[in-house]
């Protein structure tokens, strides 16, 4: 539609200064007749008359080169189409121009109609013939280029812009040619991002030695938390939070579809592990891939957009609100945010129902790499355990894990430079599995348990067996942003979120309750326990809820339970809740600072999250001894206390200190941690973390 008003606002002008030129271009011409030649204002009007009884409709030779260029350079017209009507004669020129133009459906009757009917021009003076012959061709819009328009600055803010909340996941669809690209390859235009990024951090109290917060689950022997003969303090120098990424638009033609795409990566991973760099591995960080997505949106509408994504990209559960945290390699994690990267294929759809308010709803849904992260050992068990803590088991389930998620987006304050609100509910579903092959059933009397025989077990399930377990989550956030503060709060609820960052670092258990003689611990690495069998996943599941047999009649011997009330020991999620509040102050717009001087980046954030399990499944009889040993780990909750202070100095350069608090508490009336000798129920880190981020 502008298209089509452009070609008709530039008909419009070349008619109505036609007259003008109808003189030079007559004049030009060689073949014209003498009396055709004559400009209508030099004294000869009626010849003119005679020859063109509409001497507005004349159109130059100038005003023809220039728009037939220009319709060739954009596809229009053919390079012969364009030269058929500039070798035409004069006066039916124009005519055949909106001809083409109509038999194109690029213009109409109606379109000419809307553009206005051109009035007579006054007669010009009279001027000297200037011939101008330009060849009409593919390269016409060369011959003449447009000058090109001066590269300005984009106006300066008029006030300080308020706090803006993370939003990974964004309602707001991608435009198409929004892509600002700092180099193209062919159609692809790409721009580079990310920051670099350099802290000094002391905790008051780090046993594990890493740089960044952990739950406090140091074990320096089954159940047994020490800190040694001092608190442990350390401190750390890193800049392995550093990350780069770059977007991507790739070119369609069709104006509804856009096509974006992200990669992103950091230098979290983990020390490299070569002869070269073993004295100096610890400055030697792996580098690993965050996000690698590609996205294909559709515009039904001018007020639905339609999209699918496929690859890399934040978790539709919990990722949809996060704190803003100086720390970000564990962005709160274990203490009260729940969030996680995962590949997965994602639908959903952007409806705008506009108003004062500028309202928007975003329905979306996802297939998830399926994910299950049991404990198999608190250690390392190398790419076994890896398997076996974040992968095995969700993908022997046989089918993908579902999310969901719902975002409601508005304007909650109108005043400049504030960021839309928005109210978001997520979740989760999925299941875990784990397989038990024949091979590993316990053979002897010693490992299954005094006094049984195996013999009923074995022809219960002769090939092996299975033991399952749901994965299940559900999160509401607020994000409001106002000019006097913004406020982001997230509260979730759940069973083995351990994936997400949520439990405890719990996963599930065995519930062994109203069974009797339970069979398991074949290849236990924990003398003494009665553990679960070995399973495929890469290990026996010694400290999670292991996978066992018993017998379903209570105080059964192997010899009185009756065939068919052998069962597999039912397996359950961990439950846990939590979340948290962050409060973003802009300092300087509070002030009225200058938004172009060196004060206008002053921001304070105040942040409190918790992670809890409930008390229930820390005490209950059914996941004590026998399949289980540490699952579920005595761990009742985790809390973190934050202020964190941000100083612009200017777009690409901020300064960020931060106060925290992280703290593990255990189950009630245990005080297994000791503290700098001390008997404790709770471990603390008070934990100060200063330095710059360089952004580009």
């Amino acid at each position: 539609m502008k298209f089509t008003q452009w070609i008709c606002s530039i008909l419009l002008a070349v008619v109505s200064v036609a007259p003008a030129l109808a003189g030079a271009k007559d004049a030009a011409d060689p073949k014209k007749p003498a009396e055709t030649t004559t400009n209508p204002a030099s004294g000869n009007p009626a010849a003119a008359s005679a020859a063109n009884p509409n001497p507005s409709l004349v159109v130059g030779n100038a005003n023809v080169t220039a728009l037939l260029g220009v319709l060739v350079m954009k596809g229009v017209l053919a390079p012969a189409e364009a030269n058929a009507i500039r070798n035409a004669a004069p006066e039916a020129e124009f005519q055949l121009l909106v001809d083409a133009l109509a038999r194109k459906g690029v213009v109409t009757a109606a379109d000419l109609s809307a553009a206005g009917s051109p009035s007579p021009a006054a007669q010009p003076a009279a001027v000297a013939p200037a011939p101008v012959a330009v060849a009409v061709s593919a390269s016409a819009a060369q011959a003449a280029p447009a000058p090109a328009p001066k590269e300005t600055k984009p106006p300066a803010p008029a006030v300080v812009s308020a706090v803006a909340p993370l939003r990974v996941l964004p309602v707001d669809p991608p435009v198409k040619d929004g892509l600002k690209a700092a180099f193209s390859m062919g159609p692809v235009k790409m721009t580079p991002y990310g920051f670099l990024k350099a802290t000094g951090v002391y905790d008051t109290s780090n046993p594990n030695g890493d740089d960044m917060p952990f739950p406090g689950v140091f074990l320096a022997t089954p159940q047994v938390f020490s800190t040694g003969p001092t608190k442990d303090p350390e401190f750390h120098l890193k800049a392995r939070s550093s990350r780069i990424g770059a977007n991507f638009e790739f070119g369609d033609i069709s104006p509804r579809i856009t096509l974006t795409g992200r990669i992103e990566g950091d230098f979290e991973g983990n020390f490299s592990e070569v002869d070269n760099r073993d004295v100096s591995s610890i400055r030697s960080s792996m580098f690993s891939f965050r996000q690698a997505w590609v996205r294909l949106d559709y515009a039904a509408s001018d007020n639905v957009d339609l999209y699918f994504e496929g690859g890399q990209d934040w978790t539709l559960f919990g990722s949809s609100a996060l704190p803003n945290l100086l720390e970000t390699t564990a962005l709160g994690y274990w203490y009260g945010d729940v969030y996680e990267r995962s590949p997965q294929f994602q639908f959903g759809g952007v409806f705008k129902a506009g108003g004062s308010r500028n309202m928007k709803f975003s329905p979306t849904i996802a297939l998830m790499m399926p994910t299950s992260s049991q404990i198999e050992k608190l250690g390392s068990l190398g790419l076994a355990g890896q398997i076996g803590q974040a992968e095995r088991e969700g993908a022997d389930s046989g089918r993908p894990e579902l999310e969901g998620r719902a975002a409601f987006q508005f304007q909650l304050d109108k005043a400049p430079a504030v960021a839309p609100a928005q109210i978001i509910l997520s979740g989760v579903l999925g299941k875990r599995t784990s397989i038990v092959p024949n091979s590993s059933y316990c053979t002897d009397v010693l490992t299954c348990g005094a006094g049984l025989t195996p013999a009923n077990y074995v022809q219960a399930f002769p090939g092996g067996f299975t033991a399952s377990s749901n994965i299940y989550g559900l999160q509401g956030a607020l994000q409001l942003p106002t000019r006097w503060f913004t406020l982001v709060v997230s509260g979730y609820r759940g069973g083995d979120l351990r994936f997400f960052f949520g439990g405890q670092v719990n996963s599930y258990a065995t519930d062994t309750s109203g069974l009797s003689n339970i069979v398991g611990g074949a290849n236990s690495s924990l003398t003494g326990y009665n553990v679960g069998f070995a399973t495929l996943d890469g290990g026996p599941m010694a400290a999670a809820g292991g996978a066992v047999l018993g017998c379903s009649v209570p105080a059964a011997t192997a010899a009185l339970c009756p065939q068919g009330k052998v069962v597999v020991a039912p397996q359950r999620a961990v439950r846990a809740f939590g979340g948290f509040v962050n409060l973003g102050l802009p300092l300087s717009r509070w002030f009225n600072a200058n938004p172009k001087g060196h004060n206008a980046g002053w921001q304070l954030y105040l942040h409190m999250g918790k992670d809890q399990v409930p008390n229930h499944d820390l005490n209950y009889a059914g996941y004590s001894g026998n399949a289980n040993t540490l699952a579920p780990l005595p761990l009742l909750m985790g809390k973190l206390a934050a202020a964190t202070l941000y100083y612009k100095l200017n777009p690409n350069v901020t300064f960020g200190f931060e106060q925290s608090i992280y703290a593990t508490r255990l189950a009630d009336h245990l005080a297994l941690y000791e503290i700098a000798g001390q008997p404790s129920n709770e471990w603390q880190d008070h934990r100060t973390e200063f330095g710059p981020i360089f952004t580009f």
